[in-house]
C-alpha cells in the first residue's frame, strides 16, 4: 500500500484508492457500486489535496472489521443524530505563528472520550451539510 492513503500506480482514480485503502486499513472489501460519491477536495496540513469518498457500508451489525494495527489505533461509529445535536458540536480556534492572532476556526465533534477534529471534522461537516440540509 501507499502510506497516508496516497494513490498507488495501480489505482485508476480516487475511488479505487479509497476502496484499496479501506481494504488495507480496515479489512473491509467494498464494491465500487457502494460508493455514493466524492466530496470536494481540500488540502491537508502539508498542502496535499485530499479527496474524500463517501460509501454506504450497509448495516453495521453485518460488518466485520479487521483493522491494521500499523495504521488504525481504534474504530468507532457515531449516529447521525448524535452529530446533529448542538451539544456535541464545537469549534477550535488556531493561531497563526506569524501574528499570534487567531488565524482560522475549525469544527470539532465530541463523543464521550473521542474528539473528532482537524481534517476529519471538516470532512464530517461537509457530509452533514449534504445529508442533513437545514439541520446542520
Amino acid at each position: 500500500g501507499c502510506p497516508g492513503g496516497r494513490r498507488a500506480p495501480a489505482d485508476t482514480d480516487v475511488v479505487a484508492t479509497a476502496l484499496r485503502e479501506t481494504r488495507e486499513e480496515l479489512g473491509l472489501e467494498l464494491r465500487a457500486s457502494s460508493v455514493w460519491g466524492q466530496l470536494r477536495t481540500l488540502p491537508d496540513r502539508q498542502g496535499q489535496l485530499v479527496a474524500p469518498v463517501v460509501a454506504n457500508l450497509g448495516p453495521l451489525e453485518d460488518l466485520t472489521l479487521t483493522p491494521n494495527p500499523d495504521e488504525v489505533e481504534e474504530v468507532f461509529t457515531l449516529p447521525l443524530d448524535h452529530l446533529l445535536r448542538e451539544d456535541n458540536q464545537g469549534y477550535t480556534h488556531f493561531r497563526t505563528a506569524a501574528t499570534g492572532r487567531y488565524g482560522y476556526t475549525m469544527p470539532v465533534f465530541l463523543h464521550g472520550p473521542h474528539r473528532i477534529w482537524g481534517l476529519t471534522a471538516v470532512v464530517t461537516e461537509f457530509l452533514l451539510e449534504l445529508l442533513a440540509p437545514g439541520q446542520y
